[in-house]
């Protein structure tokens, strides 16, 4: 099967960072997104839970556009999300799971996909299906030592971690091969704001596709 999520090498060909802004209303995401383009971080997602949070993904998809920037719309787990979040702008769909449906759906629309995986059967099950970048949730339940290990069978796939992260713990996610951590209301507090800015400075990668190595 042809692998569908092509565009995730230049998505997150930047900082390795994104910030994820779940329920947080127009004003504050509005906020928090702009902070985060200022730092560099390219990816941003809009988890699509409630009316309110379309309206969310409709405006920052239309800031990023005036920024030559893309925003995903997250938390997909039906098919009717799909056509919404494609409909609203959205140029990249994440899930919380792996449901081979949704993989299919994505498929059909031509519209990148990464699921979310915690198990080696679920890594497993999304490389058959031809995905190589797969989001790891919930990263802190999983610990810095499954990214380590699952890298042994599975040394092609890339992992963006998401869950319980923020400055203080992302550089040990980084360190053990996560290739993009996400972080959200980190980028509101000032006590972490210089951990995350020395971070992006430290490890921003050239500009490009991801290389398959690491």
């Amino acid at each position: 099967m042809t692998e569908h999520v092509f565009g995730f090498d230049e998505i997150f060909a930047g900082p390795p960072l994104m910030a994820v802004l779940r329920g947080m209303g127009l004003a504050r995401s509005i906020s928090v997104a702009e902070t985060a383009w200022r730092l560099g971080i390219e990816s941003v997602e809009v988890p699509l839970q409630t009316p309110e949070d379309e309206v969310v993904l409709r405006e920052l998809v239309a800031r990023a556009g005036e920024r030559g920037k893309s925003i995903g719309a997250g938390t997909i787990i039906a098919a009717e999300q799909v056509d919404r979040a494609l409909d609203a702008g959205a140029s990249y769909l994440v899930s919380p799971g792996l449901d081979p449906a949704l993989v299919r759906v994505a498929a059909d629309r031509g519209v990148p996909l990464l699921p979310g995986v915690a198990t080696p059967t679920d890594v497993q099950i999304a490389v058959a299906h031809g995905l190589r970048w797969m989001k790891a949730f919930p990263a802190r339940w999983l610990g810095h030592d499954w990214f380590s290990l699952i890298r042994g069978p599975f040394p092609d796939v890339r992992f963006v971690a998401t869950g319980g992260l923020d400055a203080g713990n992302v550089g040990g996610f980084l360190d053990a091969g996560v290739r993009v951590a996400a972080v959200g209301s980190a980028l509101e507090d000032p006590g972490q704001m210089s951990e995350l800015v020395a971070l992006i400075a430290s490890r921003s990668r050239p500009a490009g596709p991801v290389s398959g190595g690491d």
